[in-house]
């Protein structure tokens, strides 16, 4: 997964806010997708939501980090093959311009920007506030996609992925998907069916899955990378969207599977859906609102 040495980075995407937490206050979650990470994140850990979403305390052991100025840090596609944070903001800027160019082909409204936040501790959002613990999410409130770059850490530690860069790009290529269904009005389907293997929230999730394939395949055509993903990056992909399955998690923290629990779907499904999106390039081909999944 090489960036192109020479191409413009628009770091003006992503906002780093550092760390330091947030301060006490009421939590107000207007039922977006944030509402569902912590739905997930509480029913397999057996954590009280309201410490994972604005509870206005920030345990003292969490990393505390500066804010930073990206633009003066991330101007080239080579800064992004050097930094982690400029990595983010060249995997943010080709999504963003696969959909620009996605949308105005099949003639939808213009594709509005979702500015990345990157935060340590906890963080305020349009949702309420959220601890590091919620993992990365979309608020469609105030349409931004919010970041604890410690979760990749996680994701290999607790979840058992083996990590790397691309499996860093899925996950941020997953939370634009949920910014497109908020565009077109696909969030709205949730409503109330939040839970189950066949409920809307698992459909929702595994059509940012295949939204996230779509944009792998279609990466090259932005101009940011110098060639077509690897089988090596993909699978990165595929094992990152294999380890938080609903399954696999509900195993690891209960010793059983209870697919009535399910909110973001298998971890076949989540495979089987970025694949999809990923042999297609089509995001039409994603449609997980339609017949089984």
């Amino acid at each position: 997964m090489d960036f192109r040495d020479d191409v413009d980075l628009d770091a003006s995407q992503v906002e780093d806010r550092g760390g330091g937490g947030f301060p006490g206050g009421p939590i107000a979650i207007g039922g977006g997708v944030i509402g569902l990470v912590a739905l997930v994140v509480a029913l397999f850990t057996g954590v009280d939501p309201s410490r994972l979403l604005g509870s206005g305390d920030v345990a003292p052991s969490e990393r505390r980090a500066p804010a930073s100025d990206l633009s003066t840090e991330c101007k080239k596609g080579a800064d992004a093959d050097q930094s982690e944070k400029c990595r983010v903001v060249g995997v943010v800027n080709s999504v963003q311009r696969y959909w620009r160019s996605a949308f105005t082909e099949r003639g939808k409204e213009p594709y509005q920007n979702a500015r990345t936040v990157l935060f340590t501790g906890g963080v305020n959002t349009g949702c309420g506030q959220a601890s590091s613990a919620v993992g990365p999410f979309y608020c469609p409130a105030d349409r931004r996609v919010y970041l604890d770059l410690g979760f990749f850490t996680d994701l290999e530690r607790r979840f058992g992925a083996k990590g790397g860069p691309f499996a860093q790009a899925y996950v941020i290529a997953h939370e634009y998907g949920h910014h497109v269904q908020n565009l077109i009005g696909t969030t709205r389907r949730v409503g109330g069916d939040r839970q189950g293997a066949g409920s809307a929230s698992v459909r929702l999730e595994l059509q940012a899955d295949c939204y996230a394939g779509v944009w792998a395949k279609n990466a090259v055509d932005t101009g940011f990378y110098e060639k077509p993903f690897t089988k090596a990056d993909i699978q990165e992909a595929l094992d990152a969207a294999a380890a938080v399955g609903d399954d696999r998690i509900q195993e690891r923290s209960q010793g059983r599977v209870d697919p009535e629990g399910w909110t973001h779907g298998s971890a076949e499904q989540r495979v089987r859906w970025f694949t999809t999106g990923y042999t297609t390039g089509a995001p039409a081909r994603c449609d997980t609102f339609a017949g089984d999944i």
